[in-house]
């Protein structure tokens, strides 16, 4: 077994967030005309995203995907690690290398000269806190098994994949490249299934991933039971506590359950003064969970960990921490 460098290397969506706050209104108006699902992520052609930022309100530009997310957040607690995913050779394709790397991650996958422009995800906040996401994927959906950098898989600890690069073909290989370099280093793999829709799409695909190649799952109450095709969460917890070593399942303010070797421990919520925006928790969660398991802390810590992320990270406008989360934990001992 190699003696791995980095905590965590993610491959995933890279993708510029644009996020805006707007109404109801505007969400059912977008739902009547072009099917947006409030809560949901649509995906979404380069027209589109073009007509849609057209009609969104002021907007922040910030680099986004949701595993890149999580990275993000497993950096601010002191974690070392590495981003695999596609960008072109464009503005927006510089920002989000330079921000990556401003992360202390190592970010090496080669940009696509030629093609689609670099992925951007248009989030609409309700005065709800709810996130709506259309997601035009652009030169994100171009990674291939080539891309797959195995020097840098086998110098983590775990290799974790993004859900929501899903849907290509040439993406679902990529992830059985990235998992099989991963357990030739004698490494764990870690998926989050990112969206129920991710799920109902490629149903059979994720069960096949998730039974041979993955190690540990990261999912919500709807994507879980989309999963398994159970209307009981506890049935579905169940069904996958027979697949995986370790599954971490998020139920929002009512915290989350983690399963390992048979053994659930409850995890509960942290409070917070005011959920401003929920866009990202679940990437955060997922952060401080896989920081505190390359840390060899207990099941309770990694999910305590986890809390301590997606409270501080729905406290403002923003998939990623505002504040470091290594002083947050520090303040929290």
């Amino acid at each position: 077994m190699s003696s791995p460098k980095y905590g965590v290397v993610a491959v995933g969506n890279a993708l510029v967030d644009v996020i805006a706050h707007t109404t109801d209104d505007f969400i059912a108006a977008q739902h009547e005309s072009n099917g947006m699902e409030k809560g949901a992520m649509t995906l979404i052609d380069e027209a589109r995203a073009m007509e849609l930022y057209s009609k969104m309100g002021p907007g922040v530009e910030t680099s986004g995907g949701s595993a890149a997310n999580t990275m993000a957040g497993f950096a601010s607690f002191g974690g070392t690690g590495g981003f695999i995913g596609k960008i072109a050779q464009d503005q927006l394709g510089e920002i989000f290398q330079h921000d990556i790397r401003a992360q202390g991650l190592e970010f090496t996958t080669q940009p696509l000269v030629i093609g689609a422009a670099t992925g951007r995800c248009m989030i609409l906040i309700t005065p709800d806190a709810q996130r709506t996401m259309n997601t035009f994927l652009g030169a994100s959906v171009e990674l291939t098994a080539e891309d797959v950098d195995q020097g840098l898989i086998a110098s983590a600890q775990v290799t974790y994949l993004e859900g929501y690069l899903f849907d290509r073909e040439q993406a679902k290989q990529a992830f059985i490249r990235a998992a099989e370099y991963a357990h030739e280093a004698g490494h764990r793999v870690a998926l989050t299934l990112s969206d129920p829709f991710c799920v109902d799409r490629h149903r059979s695909d994720f069960i096949n991933l998730v039974q041979n190649h993955i190690d540990i799952l990261f999912a919500n109450e709807d994507e879980i039971k989309s999963l398994f095709m159970q209307e009981n969460l506890d049935d579905a917890v169940s069904a996958i506590g027979e697949h995986v070593e370790i599954a971490a399942i998020t139920s929002g303010p009512n915290g989350a359950v983690i399963i390992k070797d048979g053994q659930t421990t409850k995890i509960t919520a942290q409070p917070v003064d005011k959920v401003v925006d929920t866009t990202g928790a679940g990437d955060q969660f997922a952060a401080g969970f896989l920081y505190g398991f390359t840390e060899g802390k207990s099941m309770a810590e990694c999910g305590k960990l986890g809390a301590l992320a997606a409270a501080e990270v729905i406290s403002h406008i923003g998939p990623r921490p505002e504040i470091e989360l290594a002083v947050l934990l520090k303040d929290a001992a």
